[in-house]
């Protein structure tokens, strides 16, 4: 465990709480204005793919006296006032929304104007075709009624939303050919990012790693930051490897942040297992920094080769190198060796082992490798470099 990082600020909720007459004047300041539509602002998706795209055009594009770009989110609970908000927008972006009687409203005021309307979706959740392959990855109850009514209800509504739109923005090539395929629609990529207070925090974690020679006590801690409860079948891909690693290392941690059944092996070393509670964005990037290694177990599937780099960069930018199955994304970031482990299912004994191995004997090439990952993901991944990709997906040219 990397030790004595930096106490993290307290977060505001300034993002999430903004009064509806707030963000319409800043809707408003720009030559092109953009609206964003989300269900119920949460601090997952609506943090990556609204408020992260919001800080871009606010922050990230060339000053002058009008900005090019304005944008503001609203959501379902602004009622009445949606439909002064598709009069005032120039592009409206429905961000994985669900088909309601409200948002119907928007949508047709909107194109009655001749606005654009623009669909952003980060997940295979696009197509009813893909239901049992998603409840069957997630460890849901197929015998379940509630599971299929909900499941349904939740990818036909959202592809119904879909339908409604002109074009679309998503998170990686993979994911965009799939959406091309289920809508035919012209699909723009915008991958995940880390947004300036997420970064802003990293660097100072990693500065004082790198100040303090990457000072460690005697245990090796090994994350596993699941999030939600539907990371089951993808741990226990990893999880008797990693037992059998405890068994032989007393000195191996297991942290884990999030809700996870752990099952077999592993539970044998719950006096050795940190389980912490859901973290906010802030918080959940200094326990990352504390772990020597983040490993990130995959299932092989279509769904999961449509999910994003962000477990890789979160971090990253920390300096806490990656072990991770070889899906879409990672197989695109994660350079073999080089700047993390690409890990197919029965290597993840050898591979964290080994990992383990360059830390103990050979901690400056480990370091090294770790500043490589941040280097990279710094430059891919944080919210500086995203103006273009947004200004081109918004705009469409």
């Amino acid at each position: 465990m990397f030790t004595d990082l930096p106490e993290p600020v307290k977060l505001s909720d300034k993002w999430l709480t903004t009064d509806f007459a707030s963000r319409f004047f800043a809707l408003q300041a720009g030559s092109i204005k953009v609206a964003f539509y989300y269900d119920y602002p949460d601090s997952s998706t609506f943090r990556y793919r609204v408020h992260n795209f919001i800080e871009v055009l606010e922050e990230a594009q060339p000053s002058d006296i009008r900005p090019e770009i304005s944008a503001a989110w609203f959501s379902y609970a602004d009622g009445k006032h949606l439909d002064r908000v598709a009069e005032a927008a120039d592009i409206l972006v429905l961000c994985r929304a669900r088909y309601s009687a409200r948002l119907n409203d928007l949508v047709t005021r909107a194109k009655s104007l001749n606005k654009q309307v623009l669909f952003d979706v980060d997940d295979l959740v696009i197509d009813p075709q893909f239901t049992h392959l998603i409840v069957h990855t997630l460890d849901q109850d197929i015998y379940g009624e509630d599971v299929w009514n909900y499941w349904f209800g939740y990818i036909g509504r959202v592809a119904a939303a879909m339908g409604m739109c002109d074009r679309v923005i998503t998170t990686n090539q993979f994911l965009a050919g799939r959406l091309s395929d289920s809508t035919g629609k012209h699909i723009s990529v915008v991958p995940n990012f880390i947004n300036r207070e997420q970064l802003n925090y990293s660097d100072r974690i990693f500065k004082h790693k790198a100040e303090n020679n990457f000072a460690r006590d005697k245990k090796i801690d090994i994350g596993y930051f699941s999030g939600s409860p539907s990371h089951n079948k993808d741990f226990r891909i990893a999880s008797s490897s990693l037992a059998n690693l405890m068994r032989e290392q007393e000195a191996i941690r297991l942290i884990l942040v999030g809700y996870l059944d752990l099952q077999g092996p592993i539970s044998e070393f719950s006096d050795r297992i940190v389980r912490l509670p859901m973290q906010d964005y802030i918080g959940l990037q200094r326990i990352i920094g504390s772990a020597e290694l983040n490993i990130v177990p995959l299932q092989d599937n279509t769904f999961t080769n449509c999910k994003s780099e962000l477990k890789y960069f979160e971090a990253a930018v920390v300096g806490t190198p990656t072990l991770a199955s070889p899906t879409w994304a990672f197989s695109n970031s994660i350079r073999d060796g080089e700047n993390g482990w690409l890990v197919r299912g029965h290597e993840w004994y050898d591979k964290i082992g080994s990992a383990i191995d360059v830390l103990n004997r050979k901690p400056a090439d480990f370091f090294e490798l770790a500043v490589r990952a941040r280097e990279q993901a710094r430059l891919s991944f944080s919210w500086e470099s995203q103006y273009l990709a947004v200004k081109t997906a918004l705009l469409g040219r």
